[in-house]
């Protein structure tokens, strides 16, 4: 399946969307994969690619969604069915060969804060396994700070990618003992 056909499967939450969330998501991985990495970056993107992605994707609408949108559908997305979604084709699509080196880390999304105002604030970080010789992605696991932690989401990121004979580098964080 191709990455579209995967996106597709993720629930749309929204109720009268005048983009289908494939497109919107399609836009911020493609802008993501090309440095944008803000809203108005992306929308940017979106804008300065609109003829050619319209005529390519053959998509009927007159023009890409605007940072705007994309900033709306990123606030509120499932970010657990993204990753899941993203992993599929991963796992499909990138073949890791022996030796290879595999950087695992997570990231914070801005977008993703609440409770803001209080001592312990919630939000999704995003831990990636990323191939440094193809410079891929090649897993995804999304994490709520007042759920679990870094090291468990990287745990079970790795049990889920099932890795052999490759060389992982983490952060320090990870060198930690059980207790």
């Amino acid at each position: 399946m191709s990455l579209i056909e995967h996106l597709k499967q993720i629930p749309d939450y929204r109720t009268q969307p005048r983009y289908p969330l494939w497109m919107v998501l399609l836009l911020v991985i493609m802008g993501t994969m090309s440095d944008c990495l803000g809203y108005r970056a992306l929308g940017d993107f979106a804008e300065r690619h609109q003829a050619v992605l319209l005529d390519l994707l053959e998509l009927p609408h007159p023009r890409l969604p605007s940072y705007s949108t994309i900033r709306q559908v990123m606030i509120r997305i499932n970010f657990e069915a993204m990753t899941t979604a993203f992993n599929a084709w991963a796992s499909e699509t990138v073949a890791v060969k022996l030796g290879e080196a595999i950087a695992v880390d997570g990231k914070s999304i801005r977008a993703s804060l609440s409770e803001y105002d209080t001592r312990y604030q919630d939000f999704v970080s995003v831990v990636s396994a990323y191939c440094t010789q193809t410079r891929l992605v090649i897993g995804l696991q999304a994490m709520r700070n007042r759920q679990g932690s870094e090291i468990e989401t990287v745990q079970y990121l790795l049990n889920e990618l099932n890795l052999t004979g490759v060389c992982f580098s983490l952060d320090a964080l990870h060198t930690q003992k059980n207790s």
